[in-house]
């Protein structure tokens, strides 16, 4: 069986059939999810699909991109949020230099408000990093220093260096439909160099639909076909690689049960 990690089941394009959406992932293999929240307004909406679920549980965080829309925000809000057993992961956070919707301070801001959950909860931390991989570490390794917790990094497709930093920092790194893009080779590159036990599986969905369904809306449904191009990447079986990214995410996502 399979575990979702990251799916954005309140997203828009889902409004209308998520009930589907679940339906065709369960019968597709997949027998737990994680739903993302990427804004606090939107937090009621996750929550209410992970509490609807018995297999499925929820983040609670603000994306980078809608960091000037919470500037306010303080850990404290996060760590009484995260109360709920079924708040798993704190997150998704981090930066995001390429679309620049936020200024890079507020997110540098929202960033260290997530950090300072993760560490407080003891949750693992969601972190996107997009044209930020400098930053992104230096901030990680300064907030590690101040005492540890536990670092995913998200649909990585970052470089080489902020991948050994992270490793540094025993994070877990998380593989989508992005593996088995043909123009993928760098990321397929700093991938191989990830020890196995650090690896675990996502769609991102409605985003990065993996082959052969790039182009339509991804959906979880999907995992399978992101697990067959990881195994492929690794030289595993499909039940291989799905039973250990599978482990994996159940120890990081120590909630989940």
């Amino acid at each position: 069986m399979l575990f979702d990690t990251h799916v954005n089941l309140h997203a828009e394009q889902f409004a209308a059939d998520v009930d589907d959406v679940i339906v065709r992932a369960r019968a597709a293999g997949v027998s737990r999810f994680v739903t993302i929240c990427d804004r606090l307004d939107r937090y009621p909406t996750v929550k209410a699909i992970a509490q609807a679920n018995p297999d499925i549980w929820c983040s609670v965080g603000v994306h980078p991109h809608y960091a000037k829309d919470f500037w306010t925000l303080e850990a404290e809000t996060l760590v009484r949020e995260a109360a709920d057993p079924k708040v798993c992961a704190i997150g998704e956070t981090g930066l995001d230099q390429h679309y620049g919707y936020s200024d890079i301070a507020l997110q540098e801001r929202s960033f260290v408000e997530h950090i300072h959950a993760a560490r407080e909860t003891g949750l693992p931390l969601v972190v996107h990093t997009r044209e930020a991989d400098d930053l992104t570490g230096d901030i990680l390794e300064r907030e590690y220093a101040r005492g540890p917790f536990r670092i995913l990094m998200h649909c990585y497709t970052a470089g080489e260096r902020l991948a050994r930093r992270a490793l540094d920092m025993d994070a877990h790194f998380s593989v989508s439909g992005i593996l088995s893009f043909k123009s993928a080779t760098d990321v397929r590159a700093v991938l191989a160099a990830v020890p196995v036990e650090r690896i675990i599986l996502e769609t991102d969905c409605p985003y990065l639909a993996p082959i052969p369904h790039r182009g339509r809306r991804n959906e979880p449904a999907f995992l399978v076909d992101v697990c067959k191009a990881y195994a492929a990447h690794r030289g595993m079986t499909f039940e291989e690689a799905a039973e250990l990214t599978t482990a994996n995410a159940l120890s990081l996502f120590n909630r989940v049960s």
